[in-house]
C-alpha cells in the first residue's frame, strides 16, 4: 500500500505542471487509511471490522470560486482535476484572496510512544471490548443496557499544491467510548466515558476504573434527588471547562462562522472584552501529544498556537488561508478535513483555558448555596447559547460540597458566562475524548482542556423550585 502513494508522487508533479496555469490555486491530496471499528451493545456484536481505503481530492480556485472533486482511482485523476477546474471557473466571479504561506517540502510522522494499534490482532481488541462490557454489565443488576465502542485509524497524507508545497504526513488515532444505562421503575440514568489517544495502544488497556465509574454513576443517580432548578453560583471541573471552551466559545472563534455572518463578526470583534484580566484562551495544533496535534494542516499551513483571548480581551481567531485573506489576518493552520471525501474547513485543534492562580478549594468559599458540576453527559449549542448536562453533581452549601444531585443541566449565553467567571483554579486537565462535528464532518479528533472554574448566575435546570 505505501508503494502506491509513493509512486503517485511523480504523477502528481506532472499533473500539477499541466493544470496549474488554468486556475489561481490548485491542490491535490492523496490519502491512504486503515482502521478498526468495534461496537458492542450488551453482549451483541453490532460492528466488527477492519478496513483499508485509498483515495484523494482535488481543490481548484479561480476568481474566488472553488471546485472540488474526490476520487478512488488514480487512473481517473486527470478527469477529476478537469471537473474541479471547470466547477471553479463556473462559479468564480470575484477575486481569489488566499493569505500567503511559504511553500513547504516536508515528510513527517506524529510519533507513537508505545504500541501501534495496527500491530494488535483484531481478536485482542475484541477481547478488550468484552472485558469492559463485563465490567459495565456486572456492576449492578439495575444496569439495563451497555455499549462499548473501539476505533483506531492510521492515515497517511500527501498534499501537493500549485504554489510548490509537497507534504507527506501520517498519524495514528485511537478512541474508546463506554455507556451504561441503569433503570429502577420509571427512573432511568446513564453514565458515559470517552477516551482517546494519538500516542499508544497501551493508553486504552487499563481503563477498568474509568469504565466502572461510568456504570457506578448511572446506578448511584437512580436514588439521588433531582436538583432544584434555579440560578446558582456554579463550580465546574476541568472536564466541563474543556467542553465549554470547545463547544460554546471555540466554534464562534472559527473565522468562517464570522465572515459569513456580519452580526457575529461584529460581536466577535478583535479588541472586545469578554472576561476578567485572568482569562486566557488558546487553540493550537503545535503542542504535541494531543488528539488535535499535527505538523501541517490540510492546506499545508504550519501548525501554530493561537491566543484567542488575552487578559479577558479577544485578540485572535482561527483561520484557513481563505478566511485569513478575506479578513486581512494571518493564517493559523486550522484548515482541516475529516478525510478525502470532504474539503478542508476551519476547525479547532486543541482548545484550552489556561490555568489560573486560585486554589481549587477556595473556589467554593463563600458560596451559600450553589452547584458543583463534574464530567459531561451531553450538550448542545445554538450560536452563542449553550446547554450542557453534567455527568455528576453536588450541591454546595456554606462553602462546602454537600449532598449529590442528578439531572443537572447548565444553560446560558457564552459571552455572559465568560464575563461571569469569578475564579479560575490552579488545576488543569487535558481531555482527549473529543470527536468534533461541523459541516457534515463528524468525529474529527480534537483535544480540549482547562482548570476548574467558578461562575456566577448560571441557570441550572432540574425540577421546578417550590
Amino acid at each position: 500500500m505505501p508503494t502506491l502513494l509513493t509512486d503517485a508522487k511523480n504523477l502528481l508533479s506532472d499533473l500539477m505542471i499541466r493544470y496549474r496555469s488554468r486556475v489561481d490555486y490548485l491542490a491535490i491530496r492523496l490519502e491512504e487509511a486503515e482502521g478498526t471499528d468495534i461496537f458492542l451493545r450488551g453482549d451483541k456484536v453490532e460492528t466488527l471490522s477492519e478496513g483499508i481505503s485509498i483515495g484523494g481530492q482535488v481543490r481548484a480556485c479561480y476568481r474566488g470560486g472553488w471546485g472540488f472533486a474526490s476520487f478512488n482511482r488514480l487512473s481517473g485523476l486527470a478527469e477529476r482535476i478537469e471537473e474541479a477546474i471547470a466547477a471553479a471557473r463556473i462559479v468564480g466571479d470575484e477575486e481569489t484572496i488566499l493569505a500567503p504561506i511559504e511553500p513547504i517540502q516536508a515528510t513527517c510522522q506524529l510519533p507513537l510512544t508505545g504500541s501501534d494499534p495496527r500491530h494488535i490482532p483484531l481478536g485482542e481488541k475484541k477481547a478488550l471490548c468484552d472485558r469492559y462490557t463485563q465490567i459495565l454489565r456486572t456492576l449492578d443488576p439495575r444496569i439495563a443496557t451497555t455499549s462499548v465502542r473501539y476505533g483506531d485509524s492510521a492515515q497517511r497524507i500527501i498534499l501537493v499544491t500549485s504554489e510548490g508545497t509537497a507534504i507527506e504526513q501520517s498519524w495514528v488515532d485511537m478512541e474508546m467510548r463506554f455507556a451504561a444505562t441503569a433503570r429502577n421503575g420509571e427512573t432511568v440514568q446513564t453514565g458515559r466515558e470517552t477516551t482517546g489517544s494519538r500516542k499508544a495502544y497501551e493508553d486504552l488497556i487499563a481503563l477498568d476504573e474509568q469504565v466502572r465509574g461510568a456504570a457506578q454513576r448511572a446506578v448511584s443517580a437512580l436514588s439521588l434527588p433531582p436538583v432544584k432548578g434555579n440560578t446558582y453560583t456554579v463550580v465546574i471541573d476541568p472536564i466541563l471547562t474543556g467542553l465549554f471552551v470547545h463547544e460554546a466559545f471555540g466554534h464562534l472563534s472559527e473565522a468562517d462562522m464570522a465572515y459569513e455572518n456580519p452580526d457575529l463578526l461584529e460581536v466577535m470583534s478583535i479588541g472586545r472584552r469578554f472576561g476578567s484580566n485572568e482569562l486566557q484562551i488558546f487553540d493550537g495544533a503545535a503542542p504535541g501529544g494531543h488528539r488535535g496535534s499535527y505538523y501541517y494542516d490540510d492546506e499545508g499551513t504550519p501548525a501554530t498556537t493561537t491566543q484567542l483571548i488575552k487578559d479577558g480581551v479577544l485578540v485572535g481567531r482561527l483561520h484557513s488561508r481563505e478566511t485569513a485573506g478575506k479578513l486581512g489576518e494571518q493564517p493559523t493552520g486550522n484548515a482541516r478535513c475529516l478525510n478525502y471525501h470532504y474539503p478542508p474547513i476551519v476547525r479547532m485543534t486543541n482548545t484550552w483555558i489556561e490555568r489560573g492562580k486560585t486554589p481549587v478549594q477556595d473556589l467554593f468559599a463563600d458560596i451559600k448555596e450553589g452547584v458543583y458540576a463534574c464530567n459531561w453527559l451531553g450538550g448542545m449549542t445554538n450560536g452563542e447559547m449553550f446547554t450542557f448536562s453534567a455527568g455528576e453533581a453536588w450541591m454546595i452549601r456554606n462553602g462546602k460540597i454537600a449532598e449529590p444531585v442528578r439531572d443537572v443541566t447548565l444553560s446560558g449565553n457564552v459571552f455572559a458566562t465568560l464575563a461571569d467567571i469569578e475564579g479560575i483554579g490552579n488545576d488543569f486537565y487535558w481531555d482527549e475524548s473529543g470527536g468534533c462535528g461541523k459541516g457534515g464532518q463528524s468525529g474529527l479528533p480534537v483535544g480540549c482542556g482547562g482548570p476548574s472554574l467558578r461562575i456566577r448566575d448560571v441557570v441550572v435546570g432540574g425540577e421546578a423550585a417550590v
